[in-house]
């Protein structure tokens, strides 16, 4: 299976910024789609961000402040995020799909999340 490590969840101020980095590891055979979600309290989890069969998609609340990029060579994901509000307060996870391989069943479908890293904006 493919297994997605999320990094770089801190507590900032509002205005600050941070990266937040998401590697994926497995027996990756391609990635369709990789991006970032997040979960407020007491709130639906959200799309902020995702990368899909070459095109880029933001969440309207984050464009124009936040960024996502891609290290093919390293199947990780980045989320540069820069004038951070506290209403971006949230946990931060990592979704990819695509395809891995298994010695057994070949080529097979992978929708994998992380555990999440915290980002807190204190105002």
């Amino acid at each position: 299976q493919v297994q997605l490590v999320e990094s770089g969840g801190d507590l900032v101020q509002a205005g600050g910024s941070l990266r937040l980095s998401c590697a994926a590891s497995g027996s990756i055979f391609s990635i369709k789609s990789i991006g970032w979600y997040r979960q407020a309290p007491g709130k639906q989890r959200e799309l902020v961000a995702a990368m899909i069969s070459g095109s880029t998609n933001y969440a309207d609340s984050v464009k124009g402040r936040f960024t996502i990029s891609r290290d093919n060579t390293k199947n990780t994901v980045y989320l540069q995020m820069n004038s951070l509000k506290p209403e971006d307060t949230a946990i931060y996870y990592c979704n990819a799909k695509g395809r891995y391989s298994s010695t057994w069943y070949g080529l097979s479908d992978f929708d994998s999340w992380g555990q999440g890293t915290q980002v807190t904006v204190s105002s």
